[in-house]
């Protein structure tokens, strides 16, 4: 048996996501855990390089949890010839450049999303990663939770018939910062800077709708900026220039080719009244289904009740409880954990990821057609992308 060091640069590391599920909950479990075993035995182990501007809370966080390197020099340490893997969390506006500069230094990437601020460069991302050969995954976390394998599987299963359609319902009210701060960084809600609830959450909803469903064809938006004044982490008020509500119709093209309609509400301006803050229906000939980010309960034909409806009398239907839970049947990790192990996997194996930065482009073509979509108040197709 031999054990051999994967090093990883981390680029955003002292942000929300970079620091919680990127570090805390996948690269720092996978090192405590002993690495990686692969098939033939031997031991993968991580090393983690945090990359970051603020010199502080990156020696803060390296002392806390062990990790020998920190660096505020992200070039210099894309050049270093010993690190395998460029990690990046920084903000959308920068993460092409990073993405580029990686590659070109012949670095595997893996990367939130999304990859770029426009569809060309997205597409001159997966054009570079064909040329270099590297191994590059998109963070596509979500199909990794609990409650969309257990979605997954009733679609590979039959479990719907038909697919008719799906509803999704994502948000939460992100205090405007100045009587409570705000639980996401200011520079979401800047336009100038990469913000806004369409760029980040369509990317999210094309991965989804495709993983669950199939490709996507056309989309109706309507996005809108709710709360024009917030104020930063500094206290000082700004203009909201991006918008923070996405609404969505999106057709599909289903499973054997029908026609699957998707409604998806995204905001950062809703107060929450379901039980996750994320939730999918799918509706079928055979059956219905609505999944969170960990549960999933389903209800089928035969045991689909008649409800009536009477407005002159209150409804005494326990609905809720008229659904069963869809069990998981498996140990499922951290998602974002658990996308990490199998990236590393490919690396090491020299293989594509399955999410790649072409899926990613069509999750930058879908925010892009939503955008224009509202702009010009009509529905539009998505083309094919082709490298």
């Amino acid at each position: 048996m031999t054990t051999r060091t994967l090093r990883i640069a981390m680029n955003g590391i002292t942000g929300r996501m970079g620091y919680r599920q990127h570090l805390l909950r996948s690269i720092l479990p996978i090192r405590d855990q002993g690495g990686l075993t692969l098939p033939n035995g031997d031991k993968v182990q991580v090393e983690p390089i945090l990359v970051g501007r603020r010199e502080n809370a990156l020696a803060e966080i390296a002392e806390q949890h062990d990790v020998a390197e920190w660096t505020t020099d992200l070039d210099a340490v894309i050049a270093d010839e010993r690190t395998d893997i460029v990690f990046d969390a920084s903000m959308t506006s920068l993460r092409a450049g990073t993405l580029t500069k990686a590659m070109k230094a012949g670095k595997h990437i893996f990367t939130e999303k999304p990859t770029a601020e426009t569809l060309s460069e997205a597409i001159e991302l997966a054009r570079l990663r064909q040329e270099t050969g590297v191994t590059a995954g998109v963070v596509h976390d979500k199909l990794y939770l609990p409650g969309l394998v257990k979605l997954r599987r009733l679609v590979d299963e039959g479990f719907f018939g038909r697919i008719l359609s799906l509803r999704g319902e994502f948000g939460y009210w992100v205090f405007e910062g100045d009587h409570q701060a705000a639980q996401r960084p200011s520079w979401n809600y800047r336009k100038e800077d990469g913000g806004g609830m369409t760029t980040d959450m369509f990317c999210h909803w094309n991965y989804v709708l495709e993983g669950i469903l199939g490709s996507v064809k056309s989309v109706t938006a309507k996005t809108i900026t709710h709360i024009p004044t917030r104020w930063d982490e500094q206290g000082k008020e700004y203009p909201a220039t991006a918008d923070d509500a996405a609404y969505g119709i999106f057709e599909v093209a289903g499973p054997s080719g029908e026609e699957i309609v998707a409604q998806i509400n995204s905001s950062w301006a809703v107060r929450v009244y379901r039980d996750e803050l994320v939730e999918f229906q799918v509706d079928g000939t055979h059956g219905s289904a609505v999944a969170g980010l960990r549960n999933c309960v389903a209800q089928q034909r035969a045991h689909t009740p008649k409800p009536v409806w009477n407005p002159d009398l209150p409804a005494t239907e326990p609905f809720r409880d008229q659904w069963l839970e869809v069990p998981a049947n498996d140990d499922l990790d951290n998602g974002f954990k658990a996308q990490w192990e199998e990236f590393l996997r490919d690396v090491l194996a020299g293989r594509e990821h399955r999410y790649d930065l072409l899926s990613a482009a069509r999750g930058v073509q879908l925010a892009e057609a939503g955008l224009a979509s509202s702009a010009e108040g009509r529905r539009i197709a998505l083309e094919p992308i082709s490298l």
